[in-house]
């Protein structure tokens, strides 16, 4: 079976992207071939480039479907990774990537998802809401913001003391541990 070719999609610091490419160097079964950012990255594009992996900025606004629908035909594209990526799917790549597009959100779905719900408002919001736990979910990406298929969930409990940022620390450490891993299970098994 041919590799499986993955392109992470990214609007932030790139820290999934980063370790999904890192944890997939060695795979036999799939590769990252192309990394799309919607904000210049300096870090992800240099270790695109000396990977010898595709990275193209994408800054205007919106991103036109048909830019999205080409990049991942150059590109022969099997999977989309969601890695950060703040902007909403269209219509023309989901139907090209039926259940072939993952994302991870930074909180346990269907709670707190949704337009705006991203990043540091997330955090925010589990606080205020006096919820025990948090954490990821891993989905599919269908034509509603955080609403796609779940793949795979993993929680962290709230301290009595949490503070937005100490969330977002323990949130990222569950994105690292989890979300290559649960990338190559679904790939793989599929």
């Amino acid at each position: 079976m041919a590799k499986q070719r993955l392109s992470l999609f990214i609007s932030g610091i790139g820290s999934n992207a980063v370790n999904i490419i890192d944890f997939l160097k060695e795979s036999k079964l799939m590769e990252v071939v192309a990394v799309l950012a919607t904000k210049e990255n300096k870090v992800v594009q240099s270790l695109c480039e000396s990977k010898g992996i595709q990275f193209e900025l994408f800054s205007q606004k919106p991103i036109e479907a048909l830019d999205l629908v080409k990049f991942c035909d150059k590109n022969a594209i099997d999977w989309i990774i969601l890695a950060g990526f703040l902007k909403k799917i269209p219509l023309e790549l989901l139907q090209q990537f039926p259940n072939k597009i993952i994302n991870l959100h930074p909180a346990l779905l269907p709670k707190y998802g949704g337009k705006g719900m991203y990043g540091m408002y997330v955090h925010e919001t589990v606080i205020e809401e006096k919820e025990t736990v948090s954490g990821i979910t891993i989905h599919f990406v269908n034509q509603e913001f955080d609403e796609g298929e779940i793949i795979a969930q993993f929680e962290t409990k709230l301290e009595i003391d949490e503070t937005a940022t100490s969330l977002a620390a323990k949130i990222h450490d569950l994105e690292m541990n989890y979300f290559p891993k649960t990338i190559e299970n679904i790939i793989t098994s599929r």
